[in-house]
């Protein structure tokens, strides 16, 4: 009686544990659905901090900057936190203010003609570097020191030079028999020497992006131009500026957007003066926000935020013609 029941027992114990293990153990599709929800976890868990970073510098400043456009806040209300709706009222005010226009004007002046110069000499000592001859490199690399500069050093240093009485700009139309110019303090010169040290600031990243492209140019297709009698001028205009189209179009994007920007040049040079013969958008919102004793909360950020409308603006219609002239 006892071996029968645990030869029965034998029997029914591979069947039993096979089915126990079977139960037991996930199927496929199952391993392969915690797989998934495991790599969302981890990507999740990378994204975080990059996600906290964005929300808390770039969301909620933006969020804050259209509230204070929107509402009617005094140095009080500011610090209470109880400042009063006023709709579109500071927008009203900015537009209707005779600063707006000569700010706006100066801002487009500087930014393109900025941007044109920039694009221009990056683009020419890219296509110089790119003949590979002896000290490219350093010489490239000291080409870099007015990207690599402080911009409080760099706007110190230009507004040095440009001194009416003492700075080196003058000496030197003085040994060429040149009438000194007031640089920083003619309202017909100020603009001019901004835009002359932002252009000399943004040389250098023009030169890198676009040399980078230039080395992803073939060279069989120079030496087939050469082969068929293409000048220097010819291989320029009929391949390195069109291959180099795209990379362009990021260079002068991004130079778009940071050039419409610029503040600390402007400010630590002639702070939008003498008078207004300088003044930005940039510069003229902090006026209004940060440069008086009783300062207009409002009217500077319904400026700053007309400032982030034009710079989204340009930068889709600027994208919308690259894709069309690749398409």
């Amino acid at each position: 009686m006892t071996i029968a029941r645990v030869d029965r027992r034998a029997q029914r114990s591979p069947a039993g544990s096979g089915a126990t293990r079977t139960a037991a153990s996930p199927t496929v599709p199952e391993l392969r659905r915690r797989q998934r929800r495991r790599s969302r976890l981890t990507a999740l868990a990378f994204l975080a901090p990059l996600a906290v970073y964005l929300a808390a510098f770039y969301v909620y400043p933006l969020y804050r900057n259209l509230d204070l456009s929107l509402r009617d806040y005094t140095v009080r209300s500011f610090v209470a936190g109880d400042a009063p709706f006023s709709g579109l009222d500071n927008f009203r005010t900015v537009l209707d203010d005779p600063t707006f226009g000569p700010a706006m004007r100066h801002t487009l002046v500087f930014t393109f003609v900025s941007i044109a110069f920039q694009y221009a000499a990056g683009l020419a000592l890219a296509v110089f570097f790119n003949r590979h001859f002896r000290l490219a490199g350093t010489l490239r690399a000291l080409f870099l020191i007015p990207w690599l500069l402080p911009l409080i050093v760099s706007a110190s240093t230009w507004s040095w030079m440009f001194n009416s009485e003492s700075g080196v700009i003058n000496y030197a139309l003085h040994l060429v028999g040149v009438a000194p110019v007031d640089w920083l303090d003619s309202p017909s010169w100020a603009l001019t020497s901004v835009i002359i040290a932002n252009i000399w600031i943004g040389i250098p990243f023009n030169l890198v992006i676009l040399y980078s492209g230039l080395q992803n140019i073939p060279g069989e297709l120079y030496e087939a131009a050469s082969l068929d009698g293409a000048s220097a001028w010819q291989q320029f205009r009929r391949i390195t500026f069109p291959l180099l189209r795209p990379v362009s179009a990021i260079t002068l994007l991004l130079g778009l957007v940071y050039t419409l920007k610029v503040f600390d040049l402007i400010w630590i040079m002639t702070k939008g003066g003498p008078g207004d013969s300088s003044s930005t958008l940039a510069t003229w919102s902090y006026q209004l926000g940060f440069g008086t004793l009783l300062p207009k909360f409002g009217p500077g950020a319904a400026v700053g935020n007309i400032l982030i409308l034009i710079a989204l603006v340009f930068g889709l219609l600027y994208i919308r013609v690259q894709r069309r002239q690749e398409a």
